[in-house]
């Protein structure tokens, strides 16, 4: 299995600020659909609160300490490493936050698919962790320029587990 984390970050690492994304982006997204549809994903209950729903054509794994929550449409995990066993079958599974999680998860992903909002927010109340470049490597990296749907510069990157 290949544990993958995917998320949009500012440029201190900002993600949200009162259980919302601080970046919007439909690029982001779109993109964040592409690579996860079909695949099994990954959330903390404030995340998928935050969704409000499980989203479709994905496996839904939300871990909470609520020993009693039921979820519609998602399996229920009291640790990220219980959820983790579940989807131990999956070839690849993807971590969506929130910065709990992402923590967790840093320490066995394979690959990060990050956006690199080329903004700040000073407000946010959430952030990812640090990327370090002695564990991680860049291996892929697409600019892209804000438009009329799109209000920041961001890039599409990607890195991977360097040992």
């Amino acid at each position: 299995m290949n544990i993958s984390i995917i998320a949009a970050i500012g440029k201190n690492n900002e993600l949200g600020k009162g259980n919302d994304l601080v970046f919007k982006l439909p690029a982001d997204m779109k993109r964040f659909k592409e690579l996860t549809t079909g695949h099994t994903v990954i959330m903390g209950r404030k995340t998928f609160e935050s969704i409000g729903k499980a989203l479709p054509n994905r496996r839904n794994i939300v871990i909470t300490h609520n020993k009693k929550l039921k979820i519609e449409g998602s399996e229920v995990a009291h640790s990220f490493d219980e959820a983790i066993k579940l989807a131990s079958k999956d070839e690849e599974v993807f971590i969506i936050g929130g910065s709990e999680v992402f923590k967790k998860g840093m320490e066995s992903a394979h690959k990060l698919y990050i956006t690199e909002v080329k903004a700040e927010d000073k407000d946010a109340d959430v952030f990812f962790p640090e990327i370090i470049p002695i564990v991680f490597m860049e291996t892929f990296r697409e600019e892209n320029k804000k438009d009329a749907k799109n209000p920041f510069d961001y890039d599409f990157v990607t890195y991977e587990r360097f040992f």
